[in-house]
Formats: structure tokens, C-alpha cells, sequence
């Protein structure tokens, strides 16, 4: 943490601020006081109201009451601009910069030194004391789309801070950064609030973090302030507390209490594919997992794990190698017929791959009953009252928080929405089960839910692959964890005898494949 020393009170105050989108308040009477110097965490469950709450301190909405003070004075940003020019920088999750140009143009982007043209030399020159002040070393004639995330991520607080940011906001800052990453991230963080005086917030889910990096933590529940602590006079669980209005939310490891069984259920060898434009290709991928057993993969995003899931699913073809499940070959097989044979996906991105937004809980839910009956899953007519009856049971089942199950799949939360998928999927009781990202961008008590359902199902003797970015997560649920590297597996572990730090080395591509 950073010490928390600033005796002139708050360099910017965001007092009961209120907006309202049709009928959701999405914050409601919220306060926030930042102070120089110090890093200011801001947490909260999805839907809690943060992003509303930085997009209006950027300019980007405006509140529909409230007030912002800087430096103890009215403000009032009606565009981005306005926020960036009273010395407030944001920056996103996902990176806004331009991955053909240089570290340079990049950085001086929309503020060029000079008064009539781009000078590489001037923007050099320009950014250099910058990089200093960061203890950043990066050529500024790199080009952006060959540096690493780590190195981006850089680039774009000297993009806030070459702006003369004094306050800058960082929106899940660590999501794609191995541990190693993650503390450097920490050290340059730490030196902006003590040596440039800034006001950091920071806003994550990983409470770990929070806690290793914050001085203040405001948390957020259904739009409304519900807790402001100085870091060092509270813990996880008041926080977890406030965050969800829950007192029994687990964050420990996973309690198991059955056996993993000798045999194999799914074997893996020699797997390949070709490059693909969003993943890295497979490069003679091999391993297995046995009945009841949770094998967890971690890496770094990119480095051949969506290519996994999707590979072994079906949705992606390989070039060589094989996939036994049971011993019965997959290799070829549609996803249907690798569905019929007992293999259920939960895919990384629900929207998209996982619900039809558009389409009714009972849809949703019904997907796979309906393609046995009717051989399209999304249409209403066909499903019979018993059907019917049965989704009923599973919102109850699987605690789906839903007026009806007619309801359309679009206004559920995250987490209940989620909540469908992995229901519709466990209740093929399948004998391998797929997991992209479960958790991810799905509120706390959900998680503990969903937690539970995967370790039921593993009880059964399912075979479990949890292909994960949360290593916190992998940590918790998983008997093994392989590490993926540029496509390959470079490193292998027991759960219970490595650690984030041990597996994050092996997700740079550093060290020796380990077996244990």
C-alpha cells in the first residue's frame, strides 16, 4: 500500500450522484472521495453501479443529480474531453490503442507536439520524460501490436499521464497480466501516488489484489454506497459482506469430499491445429483426466486455450493427433454427435455461444430437450407442458433468479444467466464437461453457486476441464493445473503443491516443464 498522506482533504469529491436509465437507477445518492496520494479501490458485484459512476466522472454520462468537486471547486464534464483537460485519465479494460502504429504515435495520439505535422523525432522527445517518471523502458519506435500486454497496459497510463492526469482510473487492470505482471503493474502504481501525487482508482473483483494495492476501498451495491473503509482496519469477509449483504460466501478452497477415479475418461494426444486468428495454434497437446477429476488449464489469454475448448468440442477442426473419450475416438465427429457420445460445453462467452439473448428462460434452458424432440432448440411451440414443468424446476434447482420462465434470457444478470447454461449442461449428466471462463463477469454468490454444481458434478464421476484466466480460481477447484504456453502445455502441477506465483512464471514461457 501507499501511505496515506495527504492532511488538505480531497482532491476530487463525488457527492449523491444519481442516474437513472428508464426505470433502474443505476447509482443512486452515490459519494466518493479521492485523495492524492493514495489508491483508491472500487468494488462491487456486476450491475453494482462503478462503470456508470467512472463513465460519468470522464465525461462520458451525465449524472441526473449530484455533484463533482475538483480541488474543492464545482465541476462539471459534459464530454471526455472535458474530464481529460481538468487532469483525469482513464484507462479501460480493454486497451484503446492502435496496435499498427508506434509506441510513440500512440502515446501522443490527439495531442501531437508541434503545431502542423507529426514529428517521430518530436514525439520521441516528447514522450521520454514520461517513460522516465514511470521507469518505463520501451522503444519509441516499436510497433504497439508487437509488445506484450504487460507493455501495453504501460503505454497507456503514459498515454493519461502525458495528458498531466492527476487522477487516473484503471478498470480491471489485471485481468490479463500473469502474477509477475501484476506486481510490477503494483510498483508503478505505488510510485504514480507517492511521487506524482496522484489519485488512483482502481477497480477490481480480485479482492486479493485490492487488498495488496489499496488504501480505501468504496464499495458499491445496487447503485448505492454501502461501505467505505480504510484498507488497513477492515478484511475480505467485511468487505465480501457489503459487497453481496451475504455473510456465508466462501473464498477459500473448495471442499472435496469424494475420490478420483483410475480411469480415464478423456484422453488427449499429440493434438494440432492450424493458426487461428484469435488463439494460438495447438502444438502436439497432450493429457487426460480421469472420472471425478477437475483438470484446470491457466495461461495467459491467447496462448491456445480457446483453441482447446473449441478443438475438443467440435467448433474447430485439428490437424493431428487424437481425442479418445471412453475410448471412443472423437476426432471428426460433429458437436452434435460428440454431445450424443457425452460431452457438455459451457462456453466462454454466454451471449453469444451460450443463450439466445433473444429467446425465453424456458428456451434457454430447454435447448438441448428440444433438439432431441424437434431438432431446433429455439422454437416455443414445441415444447410440451411436461417441458415446461421441468424448467420450473430447474430455476428452482439451480436458484435462477427470473419473474417467469418466460422471461427473455436478455434481462437477466450475468450470473443468472450463467446460472442456464451450466444448468442445461450438468443435467445431461454428461461423462466430460467443458468449462471456458465459467465465472466470468458473474457476481459472487453466483459463483459460489456455480462452484458447487461443478464439484457436484465431478462427484458423480464427470470429468471436468476448466479452462480459466482467474488463477485464484483454478487454485480453488482444480486436483491438477496444466499451464499453456504459445500453444503448448509447458508445465504440469498438483493443485494443492504450486502456486500463482509458481504457475505464473510457467505462463511467461519461463522454466522447464514440471510434472508433479
Amino acid at each position: 500500500m501507499t501511505s496515506q498522506s495527504d492532511p488538505q482533504g480531497p482532491l476530487l469529491v463525488l457527492r449523491a450522484i444519481t442516474k437513472q436509465f428508464g426505470s433502474v437507477r443505476a447509482n443512486d445518492q452515490v459519494d466518493l472521495e479521492l485523495y492524492p496520494g493514495e489508491v483508491h479501490a472500487l468494488v462491487g458485484e456486476n450491475g453494482a453501479g462503478k462503470t456508470t459512476l467512472m463513465r460519468i466522472l470522464f465525461g462520458m454520462y451525465r449524472a441526473d443529480e449530484g455533484e463533482i468537486l475538483l480541488d474543492g471547486e464545482r465541476a462539471e464534464f459534459s464530454r471526455s474531453m472535458d474530464a481529460i483537460r481538468a487532469g483525469i485519465g482513464m484507462v479501460h479494460q480493454h486497451f484503446m490503442l492502435v496496435p499498427s502504429f508506434s509506441v510513440a504515435e500512440n502515446v501522443v495520439m490527439g495531442a501531437e507536439p508541434g503545431a502542423f505535422f507529426y514529428s517521430a523525432p518530436g514525439a520521441a522527445e516528447a514522450i521520454a520524460p514520461v517513460a522516465a517518471r514511470l521507469g518505463v523502458t520501451v522503444d519509441p519506435n516499436a510497433i504497439v501490436g508487437d509488445l506484450s500486454v504487460a507493455t501495453q497496459q504501460k503505454l497507456e497510463i503514459m498515454k493519461v499521464l502525458y495528458r498531466g492526469a492527476r487522477i487516473i482510473v484503471l478498470d480491471e487492470p489485471t485481468a490479463v497480466l500473469t502474477p509477475a505482471e501484476t506486481s510490477e503493474l503494483f510498483v508503478l502504481l505505488r510510485r504514480l501516488a507517492k511521487d506524482e501525487n496522484a489519485a488512483i482508482v482502481f477497480i477490481s473483483h480480485k479482492l486479493r489484489e485490492v487488498f495488496e494495492i489499496a488504501d480505501r476501498i468504496t464499495v458499491l451495491r445496487q447503485g448505492r454506497t454501502v461501505g467505505s473503509f480504510v484498507a488497513s482496519d477492515t478484511d475480505t469477509a467485511e468487505v465480501v459482506a457489503a459487497m453481496t449483504g451475504r455473510s456465508d460466501v466462501n473464498l477459500g478452497r473448495v471442499e472435496r469430499q469424494h475420490l478420483i477415479g483410475n480411469d480415464w475418461v478423456l484422453t488427449v494426444e499429440g493434438l494440432t491445429t492450424e493458426q487461428a486468428s484469435h488463439d494460438a495454434a495447438l502444438e502436439s497437446v497432450s493429457f487426460g483426466i480421469r472420472a471425478g477429476e477437475i483438470l484446470g488449464i491457466a495461461g495467459v489469454e491467447g496462448n491456445g486455450q480457446t483453441a482447446l475448448a473449441e478443438t475438443l468440442v467440435g467448433a474447430m477442426q485439428s490437424s493431428a493427433g487424437t481425442i479418445e473419450l471412453e475410448n471412443s475416438e472423437l476426432t471428426g465427429l460433429s458437436i452434435a454427435e460428440r454431445r450424443e457420445r457425452g460431452l457438455s460445453f459451457v462456453p466462454e462467452d454466454r451471449q453469444r455461444e451460450g443463450i439466445p439473448m433473444n429467446g425465453s428462460v424456458l428456451e434457454g434452458l430447454a435447448a438441448a430437450r428440444v433438439r432431441r424432440i424437434v431438432g431446433s432448440p429455439w422454437v416455443k411451440r414445441a415444447l410440451p407442458h411436461a417441458t415446461r414443468e421441468w424448467a420450473d424446476r430447474m430455476i428452482e434447482k439451480h436458484r435462477i433468479r427470473t419473474a417467469s420462465i418466460d422471461t427473455k434470457c436478455a434481462h437477466l444478470s450475468g450470473g443468472n444467466q450463467q446460472k442456464i447454461v451450466v444448468a442445461r449442461e450438468l443435467e445431461e449428466q454428461p461423462k466430460l464437461l467443458v468449462l471456458a471462463q465459467p465465472t466470468r463477469g458473474v457476481d459472487l454468490g453466483a459463483i459460489d453457486f456455480i462452484y458447487s454444481r461443478i464439484v457436484e458434478a465431478a462427484a458423480t464421476g464427470c470429468a471436468v476441464l476448466l479452462i480459466s484466466a482467474d488463477l485464484d480460481e483454478l487454485l480453488r477447484l482444480s486436483d491438477r493445473i496444466l499451464v499453456m504456453f504459445d500453444g503448448k502445455v509447458v508445465a504440469e502441477a498438483h493443485a494443492t503443491e504450486t502456486s500463482r506465483e509458481q504457475l505464473g512464471v510457467h505462463m511467461m514461457g519461463l522454466g522447464a516443464k514440471e510434472e508433479s
